[in-house]
């Protein structure tokens, strides 16, 4: 658990007081029963969840949710007091993803592919769209990627949901590029007009970033870049009328760092993730007017909190969306944890766990202030929406994501090995449920993408889905980190950089270690597997030819460096800032040295002597599929052709259709069982 340190103290030991924790009636749920338990299908891991991303209109009596129409999550409406549901949008090669209520009678969305090895994306989608609760009005704020690039344009210009605006049904606040495309600056935004007024115009810096608004909606704090550099800069002013001037500065690539990450309610003091002098990103008060900082908030010994190292935003501080009131803190560890200021969310969730024991139940109040908004799930339980009335004490399913895979899962294990050279890195495990104690098992290791994204979560995204599969068949499956994963301290994130290729695979090896150790494994049958740089690392495996690994499984795979930071048939080379940082985490800043070359695997099909299955979307633009075809001509010309290759049309950086994905998953599996 982490941590909690402030002035709160004396409230939070007043939460333990008897009677502070409801009990819940249990009121009758309207969602179908869950199907029997019986074998986990291929079909059963890859379809879409019934219901995604539930939000509640302002007045508490609409319920807004991605649902399956015509093979991808499509924005529903439904009413809770009939539960008469009305699809929005129909599109057939994105995922609508970010929905959020304008009010009770707008929502914006933008669009996606949800099933990514580095988590959902927006590679070729993107846009800012308005749909009217009853469908009849719409309006396209801003286009797609995929639309720029059509016109012949790399450089995207657009909006995205920023927050929204407490009482306005009408407006949002919206980020955006539309003044300088290196710069995301903060607009009001009318999503009936699309008219837009600039909120951060006399801002200090180029290469803005992003922002913290004062409970006025003012701009007060903002991150900028610097051209060609890893550094980052934060900006500061008292009001709207102050000078900007800068409180602090850090690198991306060896810190510390200095994230913003709200005001408190004095609207002075900020709250700031850093890691001076420490590993892991923990919560401090900040005076940016001293530039001093105060006392410790919260921390996490083994997580970040707040932001990881490169500034992403991470759990930490807990606010309320309408008042930024600081609620609460958060840390997303092996299971997410979370401590309540508030004397009313932390009974609640005391009642909740006990009512729902052995699940994350985390909730938010309704935006008509009358009701909570429950989510609930486990690693072997999906998730589950609920309603928790207030005043009659009850609480009501209103939806369940996959309820078909219930009674089908296995445990998802948290484990930590240590590296050569003395890193300790976590990850997850997965085992069969009738694995018996000294029984070994062929494994698999199925590595994320990134690499500097932490893309593994407890009971959901990526690994979790193939880890559950795998495991249905009979493998062991190790779901490890390596360094350069974000979120898990500073000596795995820092070390990442200038390993690319070398001691970033070494950790691989020794995850592998850790499980043979531990007795599941046989050494004789492991396959690598992953997809993006997940893909890329079982092809850098199977080149050093040390006999580990009987075969790879690589999807969406980077194979030619060189070709993945240059080629504008991509969407890496039109982004400086974002080849500067992979030269610094590839160690080399000539991108045609020998150095790139030995870590490209293209350039090594004769050392691979293992069986190899390909897989890669026609239309990525992430990972452009040239360097795949390649790397597959090479195999082939080595005597060692893939055992499959699989490319789908229509499909990006992972697989939307399910047919799409029940093909590729079916075939991997037909792949390991012949090969492992």
């Amino acid at each position: 658990m982490f941590t909690q340190y402030c002035r709160f103290a004396s409230l939070a030991a007043g939460l333990l007081l008897a009677g502070a924790v409801p009990a819940f009636a249990q009121a009758p749920s309207k969602a179908a029963a869950p199907a029997p338990a019986g074998p986990l299908t291929v079909e059963d891991i890859w379809k879409s969840p019934s219901l995604s991303n539930i939000t509640l209109s302002r007045d508490g009596k609409y319920m807004a949710a991605t649902a399956p129409v015509r093979g991808r999550m499509n924005l529903v409406v439904i009413a809770l007091d009939t539960r008469n549901a009305l699809a929005l949008t129909g599109y057939e090669e994105f995922d609508v993803v970010d929905v959020r209520w304008v009010g009770s009678s707008r929502l914006v969305y933008s669009l996606g592919q949800v099933n990514t090895p580095t988590g959902p994306g927006q590679f070729d989608g993107g846009g800012l769209f308005m749909v009217s609760r009853d469908g009849k009005d719409t309006r396209r704020l801003s286009p797609t990627v995929r639309e720029t690039r059509g016109e012949g344009r790399n450089v995207y210009r657009g909006y995205a949901f920023y927050r929204s605006i407490p009482g306005n049904d009408d407006e949002i606040i919206a980020s955006g590029n539309m003044v300088s495309s290196d710069s995301s600056d903060l607009y009001r935004l009318n999503v009936v007009t699309g008219r837009a007024s600039l909120l951060t115009k006399g801002r200090p810096s180029e290469y803005a970033q992003s922002w913290i608004l004062d409970k006025n909606l003012v701009p007060r704090v903002l991150t900028a870049g610097i051209k060609d550099q890893l550094t980052r800069v934060v900006w500061y002013r008292k009001d709207a009328e102050s000078p900007w001037y800068e409180i602090a500065r850090f690198e991306g690539n060896k810190g510390p760092a200095f994230v913003p990450l709200a005001f408190e309610s004095d609207q002075k003091t900020l709250q700031v993730a850093y890691n001076g002098n420490r590993d892991t990103m923990a919560v401090f008060r900040y005076d940016p007017e001293q530039k001093k900082f105060g006392e410790l908030i919260a921390q996490h010994p083994k997580f970040d909190m707040g932001a990881d190292q490169l500034g992403t935003p991470v759990a930490g501080v807990v606010t309320d969306p309408d008042t930024d009131q600081i609620l609460g803190y958060a840390v997303q560890a092996a299971k997410p944890e979370v401590v309540w200021l508030d004397p009313k969310r932390k009974a609640l969730q005391a009642a909740l766990d006990k009512h729902m024991p052995d699940r994350i139940n985390r909730f938010s109040r309704t935006p008509d202030g009358k009701r909570w908004l429950v989510t609930s799930y486990s690693d072997r339980l999906t998730t589950r929406w609920y309603l928790f009335d207030d005043e009659k004490k009850t609480l009501e399913e209103i939806g369940a994501s996959r309820p078909w895979l219930d009674g089908k899962l296995v445990e998802q294990r948290p484990f930590t090995f240590k590296t050569r050279d003395g890193l300790e890195i976590p990850g997850y495990y997965f085992l069969p449920k009738d694995w018996k104690p000294g029984t070994k098992l062929p494994t698999i290791m199925h590595l994320h993408g990134g690499p500097f994204v932490r893309a593994d979560t407890f009971g959901q995204g990526f690994g979790y889905n193939e880890g559950q599969l795998f495991a249905s068949r009979g493998y062991a499956v190790i779901v490890p980190n390596f360094r350069i994963t974000p979120g898990l301290g500073s000596k795995i994130y820092y070390g990442g950089f200038g390993t690319y290729g070398r001691q970033m695979v070494d950790d691989h090896e020794d995850a592998l270690k850790w499980a043979i150790e531990q007795g599941f494994v046989d050494p004789a049958r492991v396959c690598a597997s992953g997809a993006s740089y997940g893909g890329y690392a079982p092809l850098q495996l199977l080149a050093r030819d040390n006999g580990l690994w009987k075969c790879a499984v690589a999807g969406l795979a980077v194979t030619d460096l060189k070709y993945q930071l240059t080629t504008f048939d991509g969407d890496t080379a039109g982004n400086e800032a974002g080849v500067n940082l992979w030269k610094s985490i590839l160690g080399e800043q000539d991108l045609s040295s020998p150095r790139i070359r030995e870590i490209s695997p293209v350039f090594h099909a004769a050392k691979m002597k293992r069986p190899v299955f390909l897989y890669a979307g026609l239309d990525d633009i992430r990972v452009p599929i040239a360097q795949i075809n390649e790397m597959a001509s090479n195999l082939e010309a080595a005597g060692n052709a893939p055992k499959g290759f699989v490319v789908k049309r229509n499909e990006g950086h992972g697989f939307g259709k399910l047919e799409n994905r029940v093909d590729t998953w079916t075939q991997i599996l037909e792949f390991l069982q012949k090969h492992l």
